[in-house]
């Protein structure tokens, strides 16, 4: 029985900053919690019990935001690799934690993948690895996976030109391995698992399981962490958090102070207060702290812990950092990121896809 998972969490997240200069991605609260918790109850459901976090970038934040000890059931041991050595490097710096079998998976991913029968597949054949895969719409953005008809892996095809694509699969980033396939890899050195080990095992023991129909979404962009937080609220996304909310999709913490209207789905936190007459919701997160002013309209939008919107300001599928301001009447466009702590003036207009830099303050009511 597989009870172990190694998760890779030691990236940047460079596509979703300025939230993530000074927070890794997986402290990320989607909802109500951080998004590494989402995936640590859903270990949990496929009888995982410990989890080796190998961690690089700002290691010390995420470990203050997602805990020590046993958290959401599963027991956390942290490493800090001493410099990026790729999925693979990572994983070779955790060998001596490992297991004769483990999971490994990437720690930006949001999914409901069925582990347990992968885990089942991965027994039956005696396989050496066992790749999870997904199938999407548009396979000619992603590097594919092909299969023979027994599910063993015949090849990998990355950047597909039109001719090229004959499957929709594509990896998602979980998988099913060995402690033997950690002998294939150098020590100290930047290796990518993907790239140079998985294509060694090609017709020597290496799998693939299809989870047709599974939820799957790399939060990895502010498009698709947006995306992420609407399926959970939604209950797209089968989770703990969407079983909090009423029978309207709504979710207003008892220490809330909302004044205006709330519509569902939505979550308002700790601590936050909403202005009166202002409109929240639907598809929209209040964060602990967060104070949304009166007269204030926002759809389809993440405002994050101790952020505040001012009197009048609207905000359309847009980002709201921590402690971050939005001047009264500003208008924060499509995909907009407003970073931590930084300040719109009042009056100003933010253009679509227009990040505002962490601490960054606006003065003449213009945002380039």
């Amino acid at each position: 029985m597989i009870t172990q998972a190694v998760i890779l969490v030691g990236g940047q997240g460079t596509r979703l900053r300025p939230l993530t200069d000074q927070l890794p991605k997986p402290a990320l609260e989607v909802v109500d919690r951080p998004f590494l918790a989402h995936m640590l109850d859903w270990l949990a459901g496929h009888g995982i019990t410990e989890a080796v976090m190998c961690c690089g970038f700002k290691a010390d934040v995420l470990i203050e935001h997602l805990g020590e000890g046993v958290v959401n059931g599963v027991s956390l041991t942290y490493l800090t690799e001493p410099e990026p050595r790729g999925t693979a490097g990572a994983l070779k710096f955790a060998e001596e934690h490992l297991h004769e079998q483990f999971l490994m998976l990437n720690g930006d991913v949001l999914t409901d993948i069925d582990l347990t029968a992968q885990i089942a597949a991965h027994t039956s054949t005696g396989a050496t690895g066992t790749l999870g895969l997904v199938s999407v719409e548009d396979p000619s953005a992603f590097g594919l996976v092909r299969l023979g008809d027994d599910d063993v892996v015949r090849g990998f095809v990355e950047k597909p030109k039109p001719e090229e694509i004959d499957t929709d699969l594509i990896s998602a980033g979980c998988y099913v391995l060995n402690r033997s396939v950690v002998d294939l890899i150098a020590p100290d050195v930047n290796v990518s698992i993907e790239r140079e080990v998985f294509p060694q095992l090609v017709g020597n023991g290496l799998y693939g399981f299809a989870h047709r129909g599974s939820y799957f979404m790399d939060l990895g962009t502010p498009e698709r962490y947006l995306d992420g937080i609407r399926d959970v609220l939604s209950g797209k996304l089968p989770t703990l958090t969407y079983a909090l909310l009423d029978e309207h999709g709504v979710y207003v913490d008892p220490t809330a102070t909302v004044d205006g209207k709330v519509t569902g789905p939505a979550w308002v936190s700790a601590g936050a207060t909403i202005g009166e007459d202002s409109r929240v919701g639907p598809n929209t997160v209040v964060g602990t702290g967060a104070t949304i002013g009166a007269s204030a309209a926002i759809r389809d939008s993440v405002v994050l812990g101790n952020a505040t919107v001012g009197e009048g300001a609207q905000l359309y599928r847009s980002l709201v950092g921590h402690e971050a301001t939005v001047g009264a009447e500003a208008v924060i466009g499509h995909l907009a990121v407003v970073g931590p702590g930084a300040v719109v003036a009042p009056g100003t207009i933010v253009p679509h896809e227009t990040k505002i830099a962490a601490d960054l303050e606006t003065h003449d009511g213009s945002a380039r």
